[in-house]
């Protein structure tokens, strides 16, 4: 079983000394979000604060290294005391494209399915007049998923892959991913309206 070697609230000091964009605050919570969500569904309720920790800091060398993204993620959480399997799972979400370390444990396959997705999901959510997740349907995203012009950072490629590594379909990926942005969406906005 994993244990967290940092608190959330030192995680998400750390997160802050390196990155400064709202827009890369945001995507680190909700990640972070989503796969507390996913931990209890998948019934890794234990390593719920692990799945987090590990779902905020996924990122956390690409705002201000982007050329050395996945490769200068481990000194900067060994810095802070990290533990090595956070950093592999941190590692592990850009296998194939910034990084050789495989996802092999379930939270790391999550995360690396739900890595792009959630930007996808969360563009979607914009284009509606809410700007909210909470009433967004799968059938929403599924349209925006097909035109690649759309949000075209968010590699439809990666989100087809994580879902061939979990064995689920594309669209129960998707929904599930809606379910678990829907939890946090209300606290994450306000976490961020307080910096």
């Amino acid at each position: 079983m994993h244990q967290c070697t940092i608190s959330p609230e030192a995680a998400w000091e750390l997160l802050k000394k390196y990155n400064k964009e709202p827009f890369h605050l945001r995507h680190g919570l909700t990640v972070a979000g989503a796969l507390r969500w996913f931990a209890g569904e998948l019934g890794y309720q234990e390593e719920a604060d692990f799945w987090w920790t590990c779902g905020l800091l996924h990122d956390i060398d690409y705002e201000m290294y982007p050329d050395q993204h996945c490769r200068k993620a481990p000194e900067l959480l060994r810095e802070a005391g990290v533990g090595e399997d956070l950093i592999h799972a941190v590692c592990s979400h850009g296998y194939g494209h910034c990084s050789q370390v495989e996802p092999v444990e379930e939270m790391e396959k999550v995360l690396f399915a739900i890595d792009e997705l959630t930007g996808l999901i969360g563009a979607v959510a914009l284009m509606h007049p809410s700007k909210s997740i909470q009433d967004l349907k799968v059938s929403s995203v599924r349209k925006k998923y097909k035109d690649k012009k759309f949000a075209a950072g968010c590699s439809r490629e990666i989100i087809s892959e994580g879902a061939r590594r979990l064995g689920w379909e594309i669209g129960d990926l998707t929904g599930k991913t809606i379910e678990a942005m829907k939890a946090d969406e209300a606290a994450i906005n306000e976490k961020l309206a307080a910096l």
